[in-house]
């Protein structure tokens, strides 16, 4: 196999994202859409030149000329068609959050090893030479020791139909946009909290319209976070050394051209991140797996653990409780 020949699991808005780093690849192309409507397949074919579209989801499954399938479907139903995607011999790019809950993800990380396909959580950032260069300048011991973390990520959902908004369907902000600055934490600790504590503000539905949340790690480091749907758009990470302090002002999609800055007492350094298409990274490691045998950059151990944080403080949050694992 020298291409990955692409499908798209629905017509969502996100897999426009994805379109042009695919088209833009020399070991990728774009084959096919689904959609359970045919005529919105069709019209996304229309729009974005792709070759074949289909009215089901169970129709695009079955094409043997396709070698992977993005699915960014709502959050509950990543699980179960990430696993017929598997059974149908597909590899699979899923959307965040992997699964709703662990049982889930047993199942995804089980069916992956049954089928024998590649099924990676669609975090971007992790990929991106920014925050590349993040780890690289913590693990260079750039500012000391670690002991604080911190992370936001708000925005206005003004949508009244969002899927955001139902919560059997995995909806609230800690699902949406609160695994982000939850996932760069863990990233940056190379490590599981050992206990969590959270705090949230429901809305008419039941989930969450606004999320706090702590993080304790088994060497003493403490993550905090903010999330939520009622606030302007805010994006950051800080992570504060014992020697200085690393600041990003957009973490979760940069796109090149931003701003690292590195505090160190009186002065600051400033390292302009390098041009990248924010999706490309997720692409390219898709098919640096399929191709060359290499391991994921987002394994399936790691979005377990993602969940599992994400589950506990959903937890605390309902109780008032520390939780700890």
């Amino acid at each position: 196999m020298k291409k990955l020949r692409w499908g798209l699991l629905s017509t969502a808005r996100i897999s426009r994202a994805v379109i042009p780093p695919i088209r833009a690849s020399l070991q990728s192309e774009l084959k096919a859409v689904a959609s359970r409507d045919i005529v919105k397949a069709r019209n996304h074919a229309k729009e974005w030149h792709i070759p074949h579209a289909y009215g089901s989801y169970e129709e695009l499954l079955a094409d043997e000329d396709i070698d992977v399938i993005y699915n960014p479907l709502p959050n509950h139903l990543h699980a179960e068609w990430s696993i017929r995607a598997a059974e149908a011999g597909k590899h699979v790019l899923c959307e965040k959050p992997l699964a709703l809950t662990l049982d889930e993800v047993d199942q995804v990380m089980a069916a992956a090893k049954k089928h024998n396909v590649i099924i990676a959580e669609a975090f971007m950032y992790q990929h991106h030479p920014q925050t590349l260069k993040v780890l690289d300048l913590i693990k260079q011991d750039t500012i000391g020791e670690l002991l604080l973390i911190k992370g936001t990520f708000t925005f206005n959902l003004d949508r009244s139909d969002d899927v955001r908004w139902v919560p059997e369907w995995g909806g609230g902000s800690i699902w949406d946009v609160g695994c982000y600055p939850i996932s760069f934490s863990r990233l940056v600790a190379n490590a599981e909290p050992a206990e969590v504590f959270g705090w949230q503000v429901t809305g008419s539905t039941g989930i969450d319209v606004v999320f706090s949340g702590q993080m304790r790690f088994a060497s003493g480091l403490l993550a905090q976070f903010d999330c939520g749907f009622r606030a302007p758009y805010r994006t950051m990470m800080e992570i504060v050394g014992t020697k200085g302090v690393i600041e990003l002002g957009s973490p979760f999609k940069p796109v090149g051209g931003e701003w690292i800055k590195i505090k160190r007492g009186d002065s600051i350094e400033l390292l302009r991140s390098p041009e990248f298409e924010p999706y490309r990274g997720e692409i390219e490691d898709m098919e640096h797996a399929v191709l060359d045998g290499q391991a994921p950059r987002v394994t399936l151990e790691n979005s377990r653990s993602n969940v599992a944080t994400i589950l506990a403080l959903l937890e605390s949050a309902r109780t008032g409780q520390v939780v700890r694992w």
